[in-house]
């Protein structure tokens, strides 16, 4: 039901009819012709459904008297709510306009503070280096004539480093910074002939400084590059002269990567065919590890030559078996060859035994050789460092 329809007294009337003819009962012709009783019947049932349709109106019409108040009531509430919802709408406009411009005044003064404090600091390296420069054309000339630049401890990285990895934007924004305090500007507004001139002499005599200034830099910059190409091959010669000594090619020790190692030893006379981790395992402390795996290999080996060797029982001589003393009671076969198996086992003994100590001494030897070889080294080590001492001793 919408709240635009509206019923009138006509279209109530159209309803109440309808009603009325549809309630209607179906007479028969032959009925209530002449019966007045028949005929009141009709009259009191038809009065009794017209008072029956006045209160469903009367009913109808209070509840749709309800329902408009209730939709007009909400219709209002709906009113406000919009009204009420525009305000809070307003109102979040106006506070996200502030925040936008409070967010955009911020960085407007982070950014202005940003471009005062590298202009601070570039007026200070400006003074650094004016004092700098001073300092260079006060004292003597004699001494380096080169300076090493030490690296920021902060970042690691050097200036020249830092200046490298700066954008171009940041350059360019940086130089105009640094020319704004250096290029003062020219307050000629009012002068005369006369003081025009002065100014003109002030500034030519300033191009002349400055070009001098020009000068003498880049004849300092050529004494460097000339004195750090002496030390080069000053450097080179030391490391030469270092190769030489330790019996290694002149141009060992000047390339860019050190020599190789040699892991081979100088005391064996065959062809080295190990690769270079078994080799390294050598000089690391592992050879006794490879020596005891060796002996086993060998005990290995041995053991089962001696095991899959033919045994023959020895011939019995004229009746009796060999080593028989007088007087002794005949031994069945099965002991005889106990006996002998015994006898085997006591001879394998004493062979891995007289193995085992030639293995010890040899070991022994080896392990002699090896500290012998320490010892030289040690002792050569001893002698480079104090040649090496004497050498920087002269250079001083």
């Amino acid at each position: 039901m919408s709240d635009d329809e509206e019923y009138t007294s006509s279209e109530e009337e159209e309803v109440v009819e309808e009603t009325r003819e549809e309630t209607k009962p179906p007479q028969t012709p032959a009925e209530g012709e002449g019966d007045p009783e028949f005929i009141k019947r009709q009259d009191q049932k038809r009065s009794d459904l017209d008072e029956q349709l006045k209160e469903y109106i009367s009913e109808w019409r209070k509840q749709r008297s309800k329902e408009e108040d209730e939709l007009k009531k909400l219709k209002e509430k709906q009113a406000k709510r919009k009204i009420s919802r525009a305000e809070e709408e307003q109102k979040m406009a106006q506070r996200k306009k502030e925040e936008e411009e409070r967010r955009v005044r911020e960085a407007e003064e982070k950014k202005q503070r940003e471009i005062e404090e590298k202009r601070m600091r570039l007026e200070e390296a400006e003074k650094k280096r004016q004092a700098m420069l001073q300092a260079m054309k006060d004292k003597d000339k004699k001494g380096p004539n080169f300076t090493i630049a030490k690296k920021d401890a902060g970042l690691g990285l050097s200036s020249a480093a830092m200046e490298r990895n700066k954008t171009k934007e940041q350059l360019e924004e940086e130089k105009k910074i640094s020319l704004s305090f250096r290029i003062k500007p020219l307050a000629i507004e009012g002068f005369g002939e006369a003081k025009l001139r002065e100014k003109a002499q002030e500034l030519w005599e300033l191009i002349v400084k400055l070009e001098t200034e020009k000068y003498d830099l880049e004849e300092r910059q050529k004494r460097q590059d000339y004195d750090l190409k002496e030390l080069k091959e000053r450097q080179k010669q030391q490391l030469r002269h270092k190769a030489l000594k330790k019996g290694l090619d002149p141009e060992a020790l000047t390339g860019k990567y050190p020599p190789k190692i040699q892991v081979a030893s100088k005391y064996e006379r065959r062809v080295d065919t190990r690769s270079y981790d078994d080799k390294k395992k050598l000089f690391e402390g592992g050879y006794n590890t490879v020596y005891a795996e060796t002996l086993e290999k060998t005990w290995q080996e041995r053991q089962e030559r001696f095991t899959q060797r033919t045994k023959s029982k020895l011939p019995k001589w004229f009746g009796e078996r060999p080593g028989k003393k007088a007087g002794e009671p005949e031994t069945p076969e099965g002991e005889e060859d106990a006996k002998a198996d015994e006898d085997i086992v006591e001879d394998d003994e004493e062979v891995e035994e007289e193995v085992v100590e030639e293995e010890d001494e040899e070991a022994e030897e080896d392990e002699e050789e090896e500290e012998e070889e320490e010892e030289e080294e040690e002792e050569e080590e001893e002698e480079e460092e104090e040649e090496e001492e004497e050498e920087e001793e002269e250079e001083e």
